[in-house]
């Protein structure tokens, strides 16, 4: 049995299902939305990818260490972006948030912020993680932003850490939030949620 299993969780409007290749013309579309894969600092796939990012997102399921949702709009089924458990590590009840991207259509909009409380709920009261955690490149300022409004805590900074698809070498800033903070930052999370109705 894995740490994380197969789950679709919804609420707001906002559903994420497990990412599969019935996903990819959705997954296409939503990475067109702006044309997504042309940002330097995150990693969507172009177009002619998206059937190897599924595959490569798979593979890495039935190895443990990633679980990629598809998120979508609950009335239209439309697939608005992608999310996962990264970096899980069940010894020490840890997993990471990331590999997350939206059409641009949705951006700023409600959606990250429930897709966010939703995994992050069923890491910490499900799945009862110890720590969740982030990365982002320390040139994407939104990311950082959006991270830091969910509550996590920076822990530092991994210089020298990946390529980007350009081929350069990123810094990698990485950021935490531990079980007994999760009270409160979701208290802030559904305090957003409700300002924006």
């Amino acid at each position: 049995m894995s740490f994380v299993e197969p789950v679709t969780l919804s609420e707001r409007g906002v559903t994420l299902e497990p990412l599969a290749l019935v996903h990819e013309d959705g997954l296409r579309a939503a990475a067109a939305d702006g044309e997504l894969w042309n940002i330097r600092v995150t990693s969507v796939p172009e177009p002619h990818q998206t059937r190897t990012y599924i595959e490569d997102a798979l593979a890495m399921r039935a190895a443990g260490n990633r679980f990629a949702f598809a998120v979508l709009d609950s009335t239209s089924g439309r697939v608005l972006g992608s999310s996962s458990y990264h970096d899980i590590l069940p010894a020490v009840k840890r997993l990471e948030i990331g590999y997350t991207w939206y059409a641009q259509s949705v951006q700023r909009s409600h959606v990250n912020t429930t897709a966010k409380l939703l995994l992050m709920r069923h890491a910490f009261e499900t799945l009862g993680c110890a720590v969740v955690g982030w990365r982002t490149d320390n040139f994407n300022f939104a990311s950082q932003a959006a991270i830091e409004r969910l509550g996590a805590k920076k822990d530092g900074v991994i210089r020298g850490h990946a390529l980007r698809r350009d081929g350069t070498i990123r810094d990698t800033v990485m950021y935490s939030l531990r079980a007994g903070e999760w009270p409160e930052a979701k208290a802030q999370l559904l305090y957003l949620l409700e300002r924006r109705r």
